[in-house]
């Protein structure tokens, strides 16, 4: 009798635990976010649409905690204190991983081995914007300006180290000018400046400088990316226009992971993230904001990660940029 009862255990317990050497469902818990962006920005809104949906998916709750600030070392040094255990990611632009590290001597983490890439949540290129009052019309006429009178043309961004000012550094480098930065509080700020004409130009997304542009306050005279934008197709590329050939400008946003999270729990959120975009309404609050997918595997994000630092690191040498006091 005895035996009889063991072997019954023995065969309940199988029947209700995980096979021998298979992982526990993900997530069994709320997961967390941890954002470096503020409440209401535009990946911010970005990065709620696409936790609400693996909510729904995982049915866990998954928890955003927006931590802005200090170049995103803030929401960056959270993550870090947390479990390698895929319940707190990292939300974060792909430049506190290829160009802040080259801005600092010395850096509260370690960008190659402190964290992992998950997936980039979307990606967006850059207009060039200046006001509609702007006598240039191409990116041509602004370099030919640029030229003639070196240091004189001015371009703002919505900080110093920001994609807009390391793109307008790059700008320089492709076409031999030399213009001045002038930066900016924020992004609000900065495009109402160029608009009333206190600051020559700016690089702008769609999301971030189209309203200004559809109210008529301010025109497009050059998009960085490979091809033109379909939802404004009179714009012409930057090589199109007078500027430097194939050049183009694109930043990113993603999410991350502490080192030692399980690779099986990052290529899950990787696929599960995925799975998000291809449901049809999401597409269209994406070009809302004036982003675009960018649906790669981690290995590939950390092939991009390394290209795009390599050519940071250019930037940031030929024109002696620094965020360091």
């Amino acid at each position: 009798m005895k035996k009889t009862i063991t072997a019954a255990a023995a065969a309940f317990m199988l029947a209700n635990t995980p096979a021998f050497g298979q992982a526990p469902k993900y997530p069994a818990k709320p997961v967390r976010i941890v954002s470096a962006f503020s409440t209401g920005s535009g990946a911010d809104a970005m990065l709620r649409i696409v936790a609400d949906r693996l909510s729904k998916s995982w049915g866990q709750a998954v928890v955003v905690e927006n931590k802005p600030g200090g170049t995103g070392f803030i929401a960056a040094a959270d993550v870090m204190r947390s479990p390698a255990d895929g319940y707190t990611l990292f939300h974060a632009d792909g430049l506190n991983f290829t160009a802040v590290p080259h801005l600092y001597k010395k850096m509260p983490y370690d960008a190659q081995k402190d964290f992992v890439p998950v997936i980039p949540l979307h990606h967006s290129n850059f207009f060039i914007a200046v006001s509609s009052q702007s006598k240039w019309n191409s990116a041509g006429d602004l370099l030919a300006a640029a030229k003639a009178a070196p240091g004189r043309v001015t371009y703002g961004s919505w900080q110093i180290g920001s994609v807009a000012h390391l793109a307008g550094a790059a700008l320089e480098t492709a076409s031999g000018t030399h213009m001045t930065h002038v930066p900016f509080k924020d992004v609000g700020q900065l495009y109402a400046s160029v608009a009333n004409g206190d600051v020559d130009w700016a690089f702008g997304t769609p999301g971030s400088a189209g309203p200004l542009q559809q109210a008529g306050k301010l025109k497009f005279i050059g998009w960085a990316g490979t091809e033109r934008l379909a939802a404004y197709p009179d714009v012409p590329l930057v090589g199109e226009s007078g500027g430097p050939a194939g050049f183009q400008v694109s930043g990113w946003v993603g999410l991350f992971a502490p080192a030692g999270t399980p690779r099986a729990l990052v290529d899950q959120v990787n696929r599960d993230v995925a799975a998000i975009y291809s449901q049809a309404d999401v597409p269209p609050k994406m070009i809302q904001f004036g982003y675009m997918p960018l649906l790669i595997k981690p290995q590939e994000v950390s092939a991009l990660i390394r290209k795009e630092s390599e050519a940071y690191a250019k930037i940031v040498k030929e024109n002696n940029l620094t965020l360091d006091q």
